[in-house]
C-alpha cells in the first residue's frame, strides 16, 4: 500500500502537513528527532518512542492477529457484555456509514478488535492489514495509531496518516476513544472510526467519543440490571444470612455489586478493607470456581461462606456471607432520623393496614399450617415470608428454601420440588439430588408465585401437605417433611381455581390462612418513609452522600400510582444514585412516567374491544384488566424495549415474558 508522503492536508484537519510529520517521521527513525520537534505533536512523538522502545518494525506489513477461530470465540465470550452495550450504538452507526468510505470498530482493553461494521469496500480494505476482527492494534504491537494510542492514554485521540509508526498504515486515518467500565472507571475497550485519509476530518474524534459515551451508558444500564438479577438469584440460591450477617456480591470479574449489613468492612487485623461499589476485592476470570475465590480472598477477612450466583443456567456472580464480627458501623445520618425496618423485620413500613398486616404474619407464625400470602407484584410478600421465618425459628437456625414457580421449566418442576433418585430420569445425576422440599425441613419453604405451578404437580404437593412425606422422584422411600409452607402470589387464586387453572384442592389447602399485603399507592405517607430509608442505604452501599428530593417531587411521588411498587421505588432511588452528576435531583432525572402528572388509575379499569387494544385505564373490568393495559401502555412508552418496560413495571423480565404469554401480549410497538 502506497504511501502519502505527497499530500496535503484533508479539510476539516487545519494546520496538518502531512509532508512534514513524514519528515519528522524520518528524523526519529534516524535517531535525529525529539519531543521539541514542532513539526508533529508531542503526543504522537511520545508514542514513536514507546514503539521503538517496544521494537516495532516500522516496515512490517499488517497488525497481528488473533483470527483463529476459538480464539475469537474465546475473546467475545469474554467480552460478551461489551458487546451487548455496544450492539445498539454499533447498529445505528453503522447504517450510516454504508457508502461513506469508513468502518466502526470494537475493541477490547488490549487493543483486539471483536466487531467491525460499515462501509463493505473500507472494510474489505482493512482486511489487507488486518484492521478487521481479530487485528490486534495496541501500541506495543503496532505502534502509533488510534486505537492503541487511545487505549494507552486513556483518553480520545485521532492518528492522521503520517503520524503512524508503521509505514504500511499511514495512507489510513483513524479516531479513538476509550471506553470505561462504570464501575471502577478502568478502560475495557475502545470504539474507533476508521478510513483512508482523504475522508477524514477532525471532528470525527467527537464522533468516536459520543459513540463511547453511548455504550457507557448502555454498560451502566446493564449493570443496573445485573445487580438487581444477581439480588434475586441470590435470594433464591444461597442460604439466607443471619441478621448480623453481612453480604458483599461480587460480579464475574469480582467487583462489589451489592453490599449490606454493615457500612465498614473491618480486617482480622484491624484494617479496613474497601468494598466500595465497583472495587474488585478478588481476581476472578473465566471458570473461576467459588473455592478458587474462597482462596483468592484475603486471609484476615472473616466470612462463612461464598456461593456462586447463577442466572440461565450460567455463572455471572457470587454472594460472600461474612461473620457479624466482621462489621464495623458508620452512618451517614443519625440512627434517629433514619427509617427503621419494623422490629424483627426488614420491612419499613408506618401505614395501618401494613402493620397489621405483619402483627397477623407474627401471629400466624405461631400456627404451623400453611399461608397464603397475596399482593401485587413488587409489594414485599418475599418479607413476609421471611418474618414468619424468623418468628417460627426464634434463637435457633433454621433453613429458609424458596422457589420461584415462575422461573422452572415445566420439565424441571418435579426434579426441582421433590429432587430425584440415581437414574430416575435422563440427564438425572449419578448421585441423586435432594428437592428443595427435603432442603427445607425444619424450617420454612417458600414458593413465590405458586399460580405459575403446573396442574400436573400440584396434587403431589397437596400430597405432601396432606401426609407429611416426600417421595423423590424414582424412589418409593418416603422422606419425612418437617417445613412451614409459605406461598406467595400476585394473582386472584380463587379465581384461577374456578377457571380451572389451578385445583380448588390445593387452593382451600392453602388458603387456609391469607395475608394480604397492600399496594405502595394504598400506603401514604410509607411512600416517602420507604424513599428515604432507600436512599441512606443505596447512600451508603455506593459510599455517596444521600440524594436530596423537593417537595415538589415528594408531592409527585404521593400522587404516582407506582404499578411496581415497592420494588419499582427501589430500583428507582438505585439507579438515581450512580446515574446522578449531582446530589439534588430534578424532574428531568426521573424516568417520563413519573413525571407525567396523572391521578391515580381507578381500581377498574375497562379495555377497549380486543382488536383496538387501548393504553388507558378506564371504568369497569378488574385488576388484571388493569395489569394488562399497565403493561400495554409500558410497552407503548418504551417502543417495544422490554427490559425498559421491565424496570419501569418494577419486575424481572421473567415475570414480563410470563405476563406477556398470559395476556397473549405481542411487542408490536416500535
Amino acid at each position: 500500500m502506497p504511501s502519502n508522503s505527497g499530500s496535503h492536508s484533508p479539510p476539516g484537519l487545519l494546520g496538518f502537513d502531512d509532508r512534514k510529520v513524514n519528515k519528522a517521521w524520518e528524523r526519529h527513525n534516524l535517531g535525529e528527532g525529539n519531543e521539541a520537534d514542532t513539526d508533529v505533536r508531542s503526543e504522537i512523538h511520545q508514542s514513536w518512542t514507546r514503539s521503538t522502545t517496544a521494537g516495532i518494525d516500522p516496515q512490517r506489513h499488517a497488525a497481528p492477529s488473533a483470527e483463529e477461530t476459538l480464539e475469537l470465540e474465546r475473546l467475545q465470550h469474554a467480552n460478551r457484555d461489551l458487546c451487548r452495550a455496544a450492539r445498539g450504538a454499533l447498529d445505528r452507526v453503522g447504517r450510516m456509514l454504508h457508502g461513506a468510505e469508513a468502518m466502526l470498530l470494537l475493541t477490547d482493553a488490549k487493543g483486539v478488535i471483536i466487531e467491525a461494521i460499515g462501509d463493505r469496500k473500507t472494510i474489505e480494505a482493512g482486511r489487507d492489514i488486518n484492521l478487521y476482527v481479530g487485528g490486534v492494534w495496541n501500541e506495543t504491537s503496532v505502534g502509533t495509531n488510534g486505537i492503541g494510542t487511545a487505549l494507552w492514554s486513556g483518553k480520545p485521540m485521532f492518528v492522521h496518516g503520517g503520524e503512524h509508526y508503521v509505514e504500511t498504515l499511514k495512507t489510513w486515518s483513524c479516531a479513538a476513544a476509550p471506553i470505561r467500565h462504570p464501575l471502577d472507571q478502568s478502560v475495557i475497550g475502545a470504539v474507533d472510526l476508521s478510513g483512508l485519509t482523504e475522508i477524514f476530518r477532525q471532528h470525527n474524534i467527537a464522533f468516536a467519543a459520543a459513540a463511547a459515551g453511548e455504550i457507557e451508558a448502555a454498560l451502566v444500564q446493564a449493570m443496573n440490571e445485573e445487580r438487581i438479577r444477581l439480588l434475586e438469584a441470590m435470594i433464591e440460591q444461597v442460604p439466607v444470612p443471619g441478621n448480623e450477617d453481612g453480604l458483599l456480591i461480587l460480579d464475574r470479574s469480582g467487583r462489589v455489586l451489592h453490599r449490606s449489613g454493615f457500612q465498614r468492612l473491618i480486617l482480622a487485623d484491624g484494617t479496613e478493607m474497601d468494598t466500595r461499589m465497583g472495587r474488585r476485592i478478588v481476581e476472578m476470570s473465566e471458570g473461576s470456581t467459588p473455592e478458587d475465590v474462597a482462596a483468592a480472598l484475603p486471609a484476615t477477612l472473616d466470612y462463612r461462606d461464598v456461593s456462586d450466583l447463577k442466572i440461565d443456567g450460567e455463572m455471572r456472580g457470587l454472594a460472600v456471607v461474612l461473620n457479624s464480627r466482621s462489621r464495623a458501623s458508620r452512618s451517614l445520618l443519625p440512627a434517629a432520623k433514619r427509617p427503621q425496618p419494623v422490629r424483627g423485620s426488614q420491612i419499613v413500613a408506618e401505614c395501618p393496614r401494613m402493620l397489621e398486616a405483619i402483627d397477623l404474619a407474627r401471629r400466624i407464625a405461631r400456627v404451623n399450617a400453611p399461608v397464603l400470602v397475596q399482593g401485587e407484584t413488587g409489594t414485599g410478600k418475599e418479607l413476609f415470608a421471611r418474618l414468619i421465618h424468623a418468628e417460627n425459628a426464634g434463637n435457633r437456625k433454621s433453613p429458609f428454601v424458596a422457589i420461584n414457580c415462575g422461573a422452572i421449566s415445566r420439565e424441571l418442576f418435579g426434579g426441582e420440588l421433590f429432587g430425584h433418585v440415581h437414574g430416575a430420569f435422563t440427564g438425572a445425576s449419578k448421585e441423586g439430588k435432594a428437592g428443595k422440599l427435603e432442603l427445607a425441613n425444619g424450617g420454612v419453604f417458600c414458593l413465590d408465585e405458586i399460580g405459575e405451578m403446573p396442574l400436573e404437580i400440584q396434587p403431589y404437593l397437596l400430597r405432601v401437605l396432606e401426609e407429611r412425606l416426600i417421595y423423590r422422584i424414582g424412589d418409593s422411600r418416603p422422606i419425612p417433611f418437617d417445613a412451614r409452607l409459605v406461598a406467595l402470589t400476585n394473582r386472584d387464586l380463587k379465581a384461577e381455581a374456578e377457571a380451572g387453572r389451578f385445583r380448588h384442592d390445593l387452593y382451600y389447602r392453602l388458603g387456609a390462612v391469607t395475608l394480604h399485603v397492600p399496594p405502595l399507592r394504598e400506603r401514604g405517607q410509607d411512600i416517602l418513609l420507604l424513599l428515604e430509608y432507600f436512599n441512606h442505604q443505596t447512600a451508603i452501599e455506593f459510599d455517596l452522600a444521600p440524594l436530596r428530593f423537593s417537595s415538589e417531587i415528594k408531592d409527585l411521588f404521593l400522587r404516582y400510582h407506582w404499578p411496581g411498587n415497592v420494588r419499582e421505588l427501589r430500583n428507582l432511588v438505585q439507579r438515581l444514585h450512580p446515574l446522578s452528576r449531582h446530589r439534588e435531583i430534578s424532574m428531568s432525572d426521573l424516568p417520563p412516567e413519573i413525571r407525567v402528572e396523572s391521578p391515580a388509575p381507578d381500581p377498574k379499569p375497562k379495555l377497549e374491544p380486543e382488536d383496538k387494544p387501548s393504553t388507558k385505564l378506564e371504568t369497569g373490568c378488574n385488576l388484571k384488566d388493569a395489569e394488562k393495559t399497565m403493561i400495554l401502555q409500558a410497552i407503548s412508552d418504551y417502543r417495544g424495549n422490554l427490559s425498559r418496560v421491565a424496570e419501569a413495571l418494577g419486575i424481572t423480565r421473567p415475570t414480563l415474558y410470563r405476563k406477556l404469554r398470559l395476556y397473549n401480549i405481542q411487542r408490536v410497538f416500535r
